[in-house]
Formats: structure tokens, sequence, C-alpha cells
């Protein structure tokens, strides 16, 4: 691929960016300094920048903290994705595995790992998902049976059984939850529960409570099979996956 293109993909800069650096002698191949921006490279050549190897990655994962208001898509024309976030790569390739709501805030993979999204995304392997609400409504101990026997939505769609947990104020873990939990109480009668799904169908935890008679005010995911959204990941951050989440998500969804 062109040496700019190589860089690019490794974050170091935009394109533009880099084709002044390349000609300007920031860049060598194999220990000898290229100036040809369009210069053909290998994943087996040597490239440094400024004298620091960049080793290429043909696949990349990231964890993102989705915050609300954000559309889980890799590309739109008048609103800003869920892959806008990620601000270390100009590539061109990667896409969320999945999709949040808008409102929805956690934890969302995003790579160009194709094999593992299908993976992971696939019914066949029936992936946990975990989130944290906050729902209208006492939950009760009818709703848990519910959604454990299998909840019936509205236009006469079986889910699958799914593990509903009720929390009581001082049990909330999580600050965000805590925060908008606190926040509703004085004038609301509000629940905040833990749901685990096994499957993915289209605004699925809400639809759910709705069947309940109930409405979801907040949906946070905060776990996708073994993987758990980084506490110390603010709304709106990412991180790559290290090579042992990595190792864990492959095996896992095999």
């Amino acid at each position: 691929m062109r040496l700019d293109k190589y860089l690019a993909d490794m974050g170091i800069g935009t394109r533009s960016e880099l084709k002044k650096a390349i000609r300007a002698k920031a860049v060598t191949v194999n220990e000898e300094t290229v100036r040809d921006p369009a210069f053909q490279v290998s994943e087996n050549d040597i490239v440094c920048f400024q004298g620091r190897p960049i080793k290429y990655e043909s696949l990349v994962c990231y964890m993102l903290h989705k915050p609300a208001g954000i559309i889980s898509a890799s590309a739109d024309s008048r609103e800003k994705t869920v892959v806008d976030l990620i601000t270390d790569s100009t590539r061109k390739d990667l896409f969320p595995v999945g999709r949040l709501d808008r409102d929805t805030e956690g934890l969302l993979l995003i790579t160009n790992d194709g094999a593992l999204a299908h993976r992971l995304l696939s019914p066949k392997h029936h992936v946990d998902k975990t989130y944290l609400a906050v729902v209208s409504g006492a939950v009760t101990e009818e709703d848990v049976t519910a959604f454990r026997d299998g909840i019936r939505l509205a236009d006469g769609t079986l889910c699958r059984p799914a593990a509903l947990e009720l929390f009581t104020p001082d049990e909330i873990a999580d600050p965000a939850v805590n925060t908008f939990f606190d926040r509703l109480r004085p004038s609301l009668t509000v629940s905040a529960v833990r749901v685990t799904i096994h499957e993915g169908k289209f605004h699925q935890i809400k639809r759910m409570f709705l069947a309940r008679g109930k409405e979801v005010l907040y949906l946070k995911r905060i776990s996708m099979g073994p993987l758990a959204l980084d506490p110390d990941l603010p709304a709106g951050s990412f991180r790559r996956l290290t090579d042992s989440e990595l190792k864990m998500l492959r095996q896992y969804s095999v």
C-alpha cells in the first residue's frame, strides 16, 4: 500500500499532514529515507516515523464508551457517529459491532474485523449482553419471572429467556445510573435494574419493558460476552482492546 496510507491507518496523522512529513524526510523504510508518499510498502517492511517504528495492524478493535446522542453507524452525512469518536485512526474500514440506540450509553466495540463481529452478533452464539437501566414504575418479582420465561412483545415476537435483577438505591454501583436514578426519584416511581439478554432484537429491552407496562428511561450496556466496560473509560472515550481481551473475545465467540 501507499506509505502515507500505511501511516494514516496507524493514526500517525492525516494523509495531507503525512505527505508533507514524508517529503520533509521524517520517514524511513528499511532504514532508508523515503520522500515519496506513494512509495509502496508492505506489513513486513520496517517503517519508522521520526525515528519511531510504526508496525502496521491489519485488524484493530476498540472499546468505546458510547455517550447518549450519538448514532451507531460507520458514517452519516448529517450526524456524528460512533466511528467519528475514534480519533486516533483515519482508517476507512471501521464499523460498530452491532448497535446501541441513540439515547443508550455504554460498551460498544469498533473494529474492522468482520469475522469477529460476525461471531459476536450471530444468533447461534447467543452472546450475553448486560445492561443497567432505570425504568418507570415498580419492578416486581412477577416481572423477573416474566423475563425469565421469555417476554412476548407487542407484535407477537417471543424473546429468549432473560435475566432481570432489581436493585435498591444503595446497591447502584454505577455513578451515571445513580445520578439519573436520584434525579428522577423525588417526582417519579422508578426502579434500577440489571438485564442480561442473549440476542439483539430492535429496541429489545425497551420493548420488553413496554410489554410489562413500563418505560425505559435510561439504558447503559456494561458488558458483552466476557468483556466488561472499563470503569476508567469516561463516556465518549475509547481505547484499543488489549491482546488478552482480544484473545478472550475470539475464544468466547468460537
